[in-house]
């Protein structure tokens, strides 16, 4: 590829005199980022120019600017290190302490919740004597005695001690009214099926199959069965640790100890990239004076900030997550870690410990840290953070999930993964294949701009592989994830804003900030952006137009709002490795197979979301399970075939652990489908989780086996004079022939005749009626055939079968065809299995 190089070097020059400007301003974080850029452009002018005249000039430019910025990152950590807040005193952490057991008393008190609110506050004016003892500072000592007063009165009041006095004001007049909580989903007018007991302990807990608070669990089984319990039990071992179902009974978890909280776990793995910096673990209290959960009255995701840990798909959808909190009022990301406050916000606790429900393994799980976090040797932090100083949401997220994926040495994963063990929304991933004639990429961009806007998807979109040159050129990252923050169309100028995880380095074509060419006064004034001004600090915001995405990113992230439908269910399972052939290419009969059906006439959309379980770090770093989901319109009936009858969806085989398949009814579809678990090569037995959501009431059921007796014919052959071949041919009945005798008094029996052979030969059954026990029966048969001569497998799956005895013929298609075979017969009834000839 050919460069513009004057362009080049005109780029290096921009660059550098930003950085002096802003080194002389006394910005160095600043201009050592534009000193990086502006070495960065000449080095690529020195490897993209034939003229040798500048080259020693450009290159010795290039190593000045990029020790200066050395220099300049050095200033700036020690300053940082010189300007660190006095840690707060022994006292001051208890009186923070002392604030915290109070307010959990009062949340517990407003609730209704006697005996703990007594608890929390004897435990408040424990602490707040035992403060008061060892603090030197007499305001901080009226400020503890204030509150163990406040404490104590509240407390005797709750036990009946003191009895409430109307003209003495007392501290329940403090206790503050009920609030109305922030809905945590999607509002709807659908009825919740259950809530858990307002009382604590009320009634035992119970897992539950909805993954929304809104959504009903539609026709099914409402409890686990045994099975699904031990596949739940199987996969809450992830990594060498234990992550058991989050329930409503671990909304009373406790977070106040007498020491401050150390997760038993110990502490999470480093990269190498953080070991090479690290320090030492520190509390927030040791490296912020006032630690917070959020800073102001919502989350920001331009304050977002990923450092050297490999996250970005994970640093991305906490990004499109506070977005959504700031734009849509509802709580999201933030809901889901704990200790809230009574109007369900998540708070500091200065005990240090907290509990994340992540959606992990099919259902949410109950993940606990503490909050000891890495720190630097200049004291910065060596994990995400939020630019907000003290604000912790962001930290403290991704070390729930970093400790569940096994450490902060984490091999990455994708946004679609992330986004769904964040919120519960439902994984969807479109690849970019423009390229391709079957890729409607007009259709993609209208999606994102309505669906976006309405709240309805969270985005997110990732670079495939680049060369260096385009890479430095674009000002792309090669294999990075991108959240995407805005999608709109103006005049037919079709846009989206991105922010790129770092906070930095941004993209340099069309529609860029440097870009003179596209930016008219219009477009800038409906998106009130000013390139200029954008161009002065890189924070990783940039918008770019949609034929550039189709270009240089390869695909879209998009998680789906529960919230759509109103109809859920799901059921747990395993599959044993050594179930079925290792390849579908024949043979699917043995595979997990499911019925749904729904209302005859419904209109509307059902989701199958197939989700596998990850039990290893090794699932992300060499992921070798390719999954996917068939859909047959086989009136619910198990298939045998891949390909008879042919799939109504035929899923594509990835090796995500998530795998969305999609339907569209109307009045005229089909209402029984036979869903099918298939696998690429089944190399190992899998866990995972099929959960399907659907605007309109369905059920979904496994497909179970009605057969309790089982024989097998294993030294079959074709040989000699038995190698009859087929009905077509006089030798037919010199076959092989077994006679099965039916010991049954019911007309319903069911049979399954497997017959497999060589694959060179085509190869059928035939079962004849001898003599069956009721001659009136409605499923009485003369004679019957597996239909299609197959190569090397066929099956023949008969039901209301009369008692009685029948024949069954084994053959190739053509005469004098040798060889062995394995005939297995399977019944719903005792039978008896003799060889005839």
């Amino acid at each position: 590829m050919s460069w513009n190089v004057q362009g080049i070097v005109e780029d290096a020059l921009v660059s550098s005199t930003r950085a002096i400007q802003f080194d002389r301003d006394g910005q160095y974080e600043v201009a050592a980022f534009y000193y990086r850029e502006a070495a960065r452009f000449l080095e690529l002018a020195v490897s993209s120019t034939a003229d040798d005249g500048n080259k020693e000039s450009w290159t010795n430019k290039a190593a000045e600017y990029k020790m200066r910025a050395q220099a300049l990152d050095q200033l700036r950590l020690n300053q940082q290190a010189a300007e660190q807040p006095m840690v707060q005193s022994e006292s001051q952490k208890q009186l923070q302490q002392c604030h915290f057991l109070f307010n959990q008393a009062l949340d517990a008190d407003e609730a209704g919740n006697k005996d703990e609110a007594v608890q929390l506050y004897t435990q408040a004016v424990e602490l707040g004597i035992s403060a008061m003892s060892s603090a030197s500072d007499p305001e901080l000592q009226n400020k503890l005695n204030f509150l163990a007063r406040r404490a104590l009165e509240r407390a005797e009041e709750l036990k009946g001690i003191m009895p409430q006095c109307e003209e003495k004001p007392s501290s329940h007049a403090s206790v503050r009214p009920k609030l109305c909580p922030v809905p945590e989903h999607t509002t709807s007018n659908v009825t919740v099926r259950a809530t858990a007991a307002a009382n604590r302990g009320a009634v035992k807990p119970q897992l539950h199959r909805g993954s929304s608070a809104h959504l009903k669990v539609a026709g099914g089984q409402e409890t686990y069965t045994e099975e699904e319990k031990r596949v739940l039990l199987q996969t809450s071992h992830i990594n060498q640790k234990e992550y058991v179902p989050f329930m409503s009974v671990d909304l009373g978890e406790r977070f106040q100890y007498s020491l401050p909280f150390t997760d038993r776990d110990g502490h999470l793995a480093l990269s190498p990239k953080q070991r090479r910096d690290f320090a030492r673990w520190a509390r927030p209290d040791e490296i912020c004076p006032e630690p917070k959960m959020v800073v102001g009255q919502h989350v920001d995701c331009f304050s977002i900030k990923q450092t050297v840990v490999s996250d970005c798909s994970f640093v991305a959808s906490l990004a499109v997550s506070a977005l959504y909190e700031r734009r849509f009022g509802r709580r999201l990301v933030t809901s889901i870690i704990y200790p809230r406050n009574s109007k369900k916000e998540p708070i500091y606790n200065p005990f240090g410990k907290y509990m994340v429900k992540l959606h992990i393994n099919g259902i949410p799980r109950k993940v606990i840290i503490d909050d000891h976090l890495p720190v630097g040797k200049h004291g910065e932090l060596l994990c995400s953070y939020s630019t907000n100083r003290g604000e912790l949401w962001i930290s403290l997220l991704e070390k729930a999930y970093m400790k569940v994926m096994g450490g902060y040495d984490f091999p990455g994963s994708n946004s679609n993964i992330d986004l769904h063990a964040l919120t519960g929304w439902i994984p969807e991933r479109m690849a970019i294949r423009a390229s391709e004639s079957d890729f409607n990429a007009d259709a993609l961009f209208d999606k994102l701009l309505s669906r976006l806007h309405k709240g309805d998807v969270l985005v997110t979109v990732a670079t495939g592989e680049m060369n260096e040159a385009e890479a430095d050129r674009s000002g792309l990252v090669p294999t990075h994830a991108y959240a995407v923050l805005d999608v709109r169309k103006i005049k037919g100028v079709r846009l989206l804003q991105l922010k790129n995880p770092w906070s930095h380095v941004r993209w340099r074509g069309n529609y860029s900030e440097l870009d003179t060419k596209h930016w008219t006064p219009e477009l800038r004034q409906t998106l009130n952006f000013e390139p200029n001004s954008a161009a002065m600090f890189d924070n990783g915001v940039f918008w770019i137009d949609y034929d550039s995405i189709l270009r240089f990113y390869d695909v879209f992230y998009l998680n789906w709002n529960p919230g759509l439908f109103s109809y859920t269910y799901c059921i747990h399972q395993s599959w044993s490795a050594g179930t079925g052939p290792i390849k579908d290419a024949y043979n699917i009969g043995e595979n997990p197979q499911f019925r749904m059906e729904v209302q005859p006439g419904a209109s509307g959309a059902v989701w199958i979301l197939l989700t596998r379980h990850i039990k290893q770090i090794e699932d992300f770093k060499e992921n070798r399970e390719y999954i996917t989901v068939l859909v047959y319109k086989n009136d619910g009936r198990r298939v045998y075939y891949p390909y008879d009858p042919a799939p109504f969806i035929d899923g594509v085989r990835i090796n995500s652990p998530h795998y969305l398949c999609k339907l569209v009814l109307n009045e005229n579809s089909a209402h029984h489908y036979t869903l099918v678990i298939s696998q690429y090569e089944k190399t190992n037995t899998i866990f995972y989780t099929l959960r399907a959501y659907a605007t309109c009431p369905f059920t979904l059921a496994k497909i179970g086996s009605p057969y309790k007796h089982t024989q097998k014919v294993s030294d079959g052959q074709w040989k000699g004079v038995t190698a009859g071949g087929c009905g077509n041919h006089p030798t037919h009945l010199n076959n092989p022939r077994y006679q099965i005798k039916l010991e049954s008094s019911h007309n319903n029996n069911q049979i399954l005749l497997d017959l497999r052979g060589p694959k060179s030969y085509q190869i059928g059954l035939e079962v004849i009626c001898v003599v069956a026990s009721d001659q009136n029966a409605p499923g009485i048969f003369k004679k019957k055939h597996s239909g299609p001569f197959r190569s090397g497998f066929v099956v023949m799956d008969l039901e209301d079968v009369p008692a009685g005895t029948y024949d069954i013929i084994p053959s190739t298609f053509m005469p004098n065809q040798e060889g062995p075979f394995i005939l297995t017969v399977k019944a719903s009834c005792q039978f008896s299995l003799a060889r005839l000839q």
